[in-house]
């Protein structure tokens, strides 16, 4: 087994046994993260003598928006992760759908930033851990890359939080990442975009139940164009390419 395999490896089964846990484990609200525009809790979930901090959002709590049909965050959120998962960007933290203390929602686990990182600096340098997260937003058209969703652990990983505007059928990428704006790809980016529509094929089902047909065959299109491309998106002229606060 190769390295990149062993690692790749090691990454499934923590995502696996992740999941595991937050879907049969205890959920305890401990915190509310105030700042958030929609009903964001802090809490942990423990399963028979594991247990880890997650965020939830309760689809109660989603605040109506005019682009997007209300309720559907949730869904956005999780629908992130698996593409991220499937195809390979490994970029979004383990999350699932459930129930929870105010209703049904999404459950994510909490990632530790490394605090020797300034943000502010962070985001606009030029690391191969930010490009993939750059390429993954504009697959899943994210509408809301702010400098504060960057997680970046003392490992050297790095996640990305808050995907709940995402996938919309029209064009709406809106980012602090665009230090790569028109860069050719690499071969391992066209390969991990090939795998991408590959994934949507072969995972169209499980999409569904939380995006529509059309928002489905957007992202789609997003993919082969870019492709056809051959280079990082570039920033449009009929939407502000960056999201207002920045952080």
């Amino acid at each position: 087994m190769s390295t990149s395999q062993w690692v790749s490896t090691i990454v499934n089964e923590w995502v696996l046994h992740s999941q595991e846990i937050a879907r049969a484990g205890q959920l305890e609200i401990t915190g509310r993260l105030v700042d958030a525009s929609n009903a964001t809790l802090f809490g942990t979930v423990t399963h028979e003598n594991e247990s880890f901090e997650i965020i939830y959002k309760p689809i109660a709590g989603e605040r109506p928006l005019w682009d997007f049909p209300d309720g559907s965050l949730a869904g956005r959120e999780y629908s992130s992760f698996l593409l991220s998962d499937l195809a390979g960007f490994n970029c979004v933290p383990p999350t699932i759908l459930r129930e929870g203390p105010a209703g049904f929602g999404m459950v994510q686990r909490w990632i530790d930033i490394d605090a020797e990182i300034d943000l502010a600096e962070y985001f606009g340098k030029d690391l191969s851990q930010l490009r993939n997260l750059a390429l993954f937003d504009a697959v899943i058209n994210n509408t809301d890359r702010k400098i504060g969703h960057l997680l970046p652990t003392v490992d050297g990983n790095l996640f990305g939080c808050d995907h709940g505007v995402t996938f919309h059928e029209e064009d709406k990428l809106r980012t602090v990442l665009w230090q790569w704006a028109g860069d050719a790809l690499t071969s391992a980016e066209i390969e991990i975009l090939r795998n991408t529509l590959v994934v949507l094929d072969q995972h169209n089902g499980q999409f569904a139940e939380h995006l529509s047909l059309r928002e489905i065959q957007s992202t789609i299109r997003r993919i082969e164009s870019i492709l056809h491309e051959s280079a990082m998106p570039l920033p449009s002229d009929d939407w502000p390419p960056v999201p207002w606060p920045a952080f």
